[in-house]
């Protein structure tokens, strides 16, 4: 039984794993949003968010420990620079995985992992479309 045992092996072993995992992140930092499979998926949403948290904490270790995880200090640069801060008002669930039918050679379940738009932004959004209709 597989009580209480936290993540999915992958079909790989934990080396292999752990960097496949890291480069999906990066992947995902660069671009915003990546199609891969359901599994893999939800299994870097808690890493990615990890590294959006230490982007708001904004101190020289959460840097370093950040850069651990993507290996690049351009994406460190982008997590604490742009991405952190449109995530300011918001306490977690920085990411949301979309399920996106069959891949066709093997029919694995594909999933769009993608971060979300910060709420700030709707709401500016919906200010502005109400105030033009009072116009």
């Amino acid at each position: 039984m597989r009580h209480k045992i936290r993540g999915r092996k992958l079909g790989r072993e934990r080396d292999h794993r752990v960097l496949m995992l890291k480069n999906l992140v990066s992947s995902l930092v660069e671009h915003g949003r990546i199609n891969t499979t359901e599994a893999k998926a939800k299994e870097i949403r808690s890493m990615a968010e990890r590294v959006i948290t230490y982007g708001k904490k904004g101190t020289v270790h959460h840097r370093r420990l950040t850069y651990k995880i993507l290996k690049n200090r351009d994406l460190v640069k982008k997590v604490f620079d742009e991405l952190a801060p449109t995530f300011i008002d918001r306490n977690g669930g920085y990411t949301r995985v979309l399920k996106n039918g069959y891949r066709k050679g093997d029919c694995a379940p594909m999933a769009i992992i993608e971060f979300v738009k910060s709420t700030s932004d709707e709401k500016k959004k919906g200010k502005i479309k109400t105030e033009d209709i009072a116009k």
